[in-house]
């Protein structure tokens, strides 16, 4: 079976290219379950109840969060009631929500989802390699064949090292969070396949997502400013995952990077072969 994962959603571009494209892209790639970070997706910051729904109407299965989840104070009503939307595995006990979900994909294979959160650079949450564990035993319980790890984190060797903790024990090890697509997929020794970052889904004529005239001020000057998104040269950054259920092993990684035209002329051709 194969996984799509679909790289930060930022902002308004971000969705409308899943809106318009997702699910002609899906099918042309054979994906059997799509999961996707949406924590950027309102306007760049955090995610609101409406922009979860447009991303699963969208062909989305799963939605995985980070640092931004709580941006928007809505989402900390609408994440308990909507167990399709995960929030990192190592926020403290109380916190609303939960860090997995084991998904039915289309082939009949159940697939566990679990977001943990990086500490270097960031906010200091629980321990995120034994989140991982707890989560793993979790899922497993819950029937989960396969199982998929996004590790929202800002440093490559956090990412990395996670990876091969939990070698053998997933399908895959992903990174999200610094928006920039890396080149350093493989699968690992016990079938873990990895990848330190997606990259992001949204406008790349800025700075991460963001307007680049307010970002080079902030570095230029010192001075605060209100960042506002970028608008242009949408693309969408994923990764697809090949697994194989019996073993809960990938077979294959390989990333995707498609811009807004290349993603009309993928829904064009699946329109044309509709009728």
């Amino acid at each position: 079976m194969k996984l799509l994962f679909i790289g930060d959603i930022v902002a308004r571009p971000g969705r409308d290219l899943l809106r318009k494209h997702l699910k002609a892209l899906a099918a042309t790639l054979a994906v059997d379950l799509v999961i996707a970070n949406g924590e950027n997706a309102a306007g760049g910051n955090g995610i609101t109840r409406d922009n979860a729904n447009d991303i699963f109407a969208a062909g989305v299965d799963v939605i995985t969060t980070g640092n931004h989840v709580w941006d928007k104070r809505e989402a900390l009503e609408f994440i308990v009631t909507e167990p399709r939307m995960i929030r990192p595995a190592n926020y403290p006990d109380g916190t609303p929500g939960l860090g997995s979900f084991v998904a039915l994909s289309r082939n009949g294979v159940k697939v566990g989802v679990i977001n943990v959160m990086g500490r270097v650079f960031l906010n200091t949450l629980d321990d995120p390699f034994r989140a991982a564990t707890r989560e793993i035993a979790r899922v497993k319980e819950l029937g989960a064949q396969v199982i998929f790890v996004d590790v929202h984190a800002e440093t490559t060797s956090e990412k990395v090292a996670l990876g091969w903790y939990l070698d053998g024990q997933v399908a895959a090890v992903v990174g999200t969070h610094t928006h920039v697509q890396t080149a350093d997929e493989r699968i690992l020794p016990g079938g873990t396949a990895c990848l330190s970052d997606v990259g992001m889904t949204g406008p790349h004529d800025g700075v991460i997502g963001m307007d680049k005239t307010a970002v080079i001020a902030r570095f230029v000057t010192g001075l605060p400013g209100r960042f506002e998104p970028a608008t242009g040269d949408a693309r969408l950054h994923g990764v697809t995952i090949t697994t194989d259920p019996a073993t809960g092993r990938a077979t294959a990684i390989e990333r995707v990077a498609v811009t807004e035209a290349q993603l009309q002329e993928i829904t064009d051709r699946a329109s044309a072969a509709a009728r």
